[in-house]
């Protein structure tokens, strides 16, 4: 090509300016609140309820890591058997969280988590009744009382007797 032809013709192409084409719309950028948007309107025809007074939310994984929700939103729809749990999430280990997980975790995970700390020789304050309660230890305070029979109907029918007598008893007095 002829260098001249070509510098006349970059000249003529411009950017912008006095008499360059105008675009017609405004190109918008579908922004992360968009998303937001549209999933709130599919669990809305979901049918999800909200459930108040939920303080915190944990989801535990198979590798000891659980996903804490602090004052979390939860819905649910029974019908589907749906939860949605929403807020800010924080990512930690089973340890960083203790004593206060040790109930919800499984029992089998439990023992595990009481050996682990027997190795490492580690002893968390606050664990004491829950450590021992997972690896079936026998505090005296743990043990559930024996029950005492009582075979009611016998009783309640003592009881009627002792009154028919006591009645019997001031209708004697009362005819003397």
């Amino acid at each position: 090509m002829n260098p001249e032809k070509l510098r006349r013709l970059q000249e003529k192409v411009r950017t912008g300016g006095k008499g360059s084409v105008r675009r017609k719309r405004k190109i918008t950028h579908k922004g992360a609140q968009n998303d937001d948007k549209k999933l709130h309107q599919v669990l809305k025809r979901q049918g999800l309820q909200p459930i108040q007074g939920i303080e915190e939310v944990n989801l535990i994984k198979h590798d000891d890591t659980v996903i804490h929700f602090s004052k979390p939103k939860l819905q649910v729809a029974q019908a589907s058997n749906m939860y949605v749990v929403s807020g800010i999430s924080q990512t930690k280990t089973v340890t960083e969280l203790l004593p206060d997980i040790v109930m919800q975790l499984p029992p089998e995970k439990q023992q595990q988590l009481l050996m682990n700390l027997q190795a490492a020789g580690g002893n968390i304050p606050g664990l004491g009744g829950a450590a021992a309660g997972a690896a079936g230890g026998d505090d005296s305070d743990d043990e559930v009382p024996a029950l005492v029979t009582t075979d009611f109907e016998k009783t309640a029918a003592e009881g009627d007797k002792k009154e028919d007598e006591k009645k019997a008893e001031t209708n004697v007095e009362e005819q003397d």
